[in-house]
């Protein structure tokens, strides 16, 4: 049995594929996830600047249904913004690699919201996590892990009921969702329009966003330290 610590996995046809689309590995990595759609997307910034869509994976399972995660056991998974630093990678998941969303984050905490160990991993079963398969989160853990090595301070992972677009959020308008979707589209359109992940912080029971996550009483959404 290897002792080798970094995963059996070939990274050479993952380091092609990056140098095709004009990425390498260690580029900045952001996360977005759309559960309505299934989808996680990878988007990664050469240089420093905006960031660019590399990759999207299908997610084969994810447990709820629309709506943030309220507590522990609730089956739900979660939804907002989050933050991931290397003290929440798992090379050593039982669904093959994994790593640790932060829920609950500050904003969560204000809110009362319980709940513990929500991943993205490997596999194709969810107690609320994102599982995207082993092939996918081989690529997307080794991208995080790059970036996060070669001095990305966190990774921003965006998790949303759907994509927010204006006609998408006023079909919801019923849902007793709708005004925490509203905030999350608030994060959404500052980086659909920047093309880099906005600051955040959680106040007074919302997420506030760019230089308003820096106001008085603004908790930062942060990475485990």
């Amino acid at each position: 049995m290897s002792c080798a610590t970094e995963p059996r996995f070939d990274r050479a046809a993952l380091r092609a594929a990056l140098a095709a689309a004009g990425f390498v590995l260690g580029d900045r990595a952001h996360v977005r996830i759309f559960k309505r759609e299934r989808q996680l997307q990878l988007w990664l910034s050469p240089g420093g600047g905006s960031y660019a869509l590399f990759r999207s994976y299908h997610i084969c399972a994810v447990s709820g249904g629309p709506g943030p995660k309220l507590r522990e056991g609730d089956r739900q998974a979660p939804e907002g913004f989050y933050r991931v630093g290397l003290a929440q990678l798992n090379p050593r998941s039982r669904h093959h690699l994994a790593f640790n969303l932060g829920f609950p984050n500050a904003f969560d905490r204000q809110l009362g919201r319980t709940g513990s160990a929500l991943m993205v991993h490997g596999g194709c079963s969810s107690v609320g996590c994102f599982a995207i398969g082993d092939a996918g989160i081989d690529e997307v853990y080794a991208v995080v892990e790059a970036a996060l090595r070669h001095g990305q301070d966190a990774v921003d992972v965006h998790i949303f009921p759907f994509a927010l677009t204006d006609e998408a959020l006023a079909a919801e308008s019923g849902n007793g969702w709708y005004p925490f979707w509203r905030n999350l589209k608030q994060g959404f359109d500052m980086f659909e329009q920047a093309g880099v992940p906005p600051r955040v912080a959680a106040g007074d029971g919302e997420y506030r966003f760019g230089n308003a996550a820096e106001g008085p009483g603004c908790v930062a959404i942060a990475a485990w330290s």
